[in-house]
C-alpha cells in the first residue's frame, strides 16, 4: 500500500478563508467582531494533491465534503481571528494528514491458554448461578 506525506507541501495558496461572528457565550466581544474562521479547500482542484490522495480523500471526508466539492472546516473557540485562522490550519493539516494515512493491516491472533480457561471458568460460575434459581425438585 502507498504511503502518503504531506512533508514540504503548502496549501496555503489553496485554502480560502472567510470570517464571521462566533456563536454562543462572549457578551459584547461576540456580538461585535468576526472572529470565526472558515477555510474552504477544493480538493478536486488541487495541484499539490495526486489524482489516488484525491480519490482516497473524497472517500475517507465525504461527510465533510459539501456539494461542491469543499472540504469546510470551522474555528471558533479563540476570542481572535488570528488565532482561529492558526487554529483551523491546524486542524485541517492533522485531518489531510490523518486520512491519506495507510491503515494498517490486522493480524488476526488466537486466544491465549489462559484467556480460554477464564472464559471457560466464567461460564461454568453463570451456569452454576443458574442452577441455584431453579426451584428444588421434590
Amino acid at each position: 500500500m502507498n504511503s502518503f506525506s504531506l512533508a514540504g507541501r503548502d496549501f496555503t495558496p489553496e485554502l480560502v478563508f472567510s470570517a464571521s461572528r462566533s456563536s454562543g457565550p462572549g457578551g459584547q466581544n461576540v456580538n461585535k467582531v468576526s472572529t470565526k474562521m472558515e477555510l474552504r479547500f477544493h480538493i478536486m482542484n488541487s495541484f499539490l494533491l495526486s489524482e489516488t490522495e484525491k480519490i482516497l480523500l473524497m472517500e475517507k471526508l465525504g461527510s465533510r465534503i459539501n456539494k461542491e466539492g469543499e472540504l469546510v472546516m470551522v474555528s471558533q473557540s479563540e476570542r481572535t481571528q488570528l488565532k482561529n485562522k492558526e487554529a483551523v490550519i491546524e486542524k485541517f493539516y492533522a485531518l489531510i494528514s490523518k486520512a491519506l494515512k495507510p491503515r494498517k493491516k490486522r493480524k488476526p491472533t488466537r486466544p491465549t491458554a489462559a484467556a480460554r480457561e477464564k472464559r471457560l471458568e466464567s461460564k461454568r460460575m453463570n451456569a452454576q448461578k443458574k442452577e441455584q434459581r431453579l426451584k428444588p425438585n421434590p
